[in-house]
């Protein structure tokens, strides 16, 4: 049974684990604070696009919903300030965290391909459960000496399914 909260990623892979260091504890800490300048220093801005599969697996469906980082900031904190107004049925960053799987990043010279995948979901106070199934591609890249985010294709559905 792995540990959801312990980096996979030995110190020794150095790339391998700053990227996984970014995309889980940093990133579900400064969503669950609703703190985006807890995550800002993660992100090129420059060229930095996502884009939206809207949880569908046809790409004829997926959007350029943020054309630059100004837009993909914007929502995230819409999002985050929404789940911070909700109540649970249990801890927050213990179900983001057993819900988020992070095993997979393809290193080529200074760019990295990074598959997040979520599976499960979070208790509310009323006993429904939120569900979070999906899975985001994040585009890395070494950027003046650090790991970054130069953009993504999320929202997709996870498992992705047939046609």
């Amino acid at each position: 049974m792995r540990d959801p909260f312990l980096n996979p990623f030995p110190t020794s892979d150095t790339a391998r684990h700053a990227i996984w260091e970014m995309l889980v504890p940093r990133d579900i800490d400064a969503f669950l604070a609703a703190d985006w300048s807890m995550v800002a220093g993660d992100f090129v801005e420059e060229g930095f696009i996502g884009i939206s599969g809207n949880r569908d697996p046809n790409p004829d469906n997926w959007r350029l919903a943020f054309p630059n980082l100004a837009a993909y900031r914007d929502e995230w904190l819409n999002q985050a300030k929404d789940f911070a107004a909700g109540t649970y049925g249990e801890d927050p960053r213990t179900a983001i965290f057993t819900t988020t799987t992070l095993e997979e990043i393809e290193i080529s010279g200074e760019t990295a391909l990074v598959r997040k995948k979520f599976d499960g979901g979070i208790k509310k106070a009323d006993g429904t459960l939120d569900v979070m199934r999906w899975q985001t591609l994040y585009y890395c890249r070494l950027h003046e000496g650090h790991w970054k985010i130069s953009g993504f294709t999320g929202y997709l559905p996870n498992p992705m399914g047939t046609l």
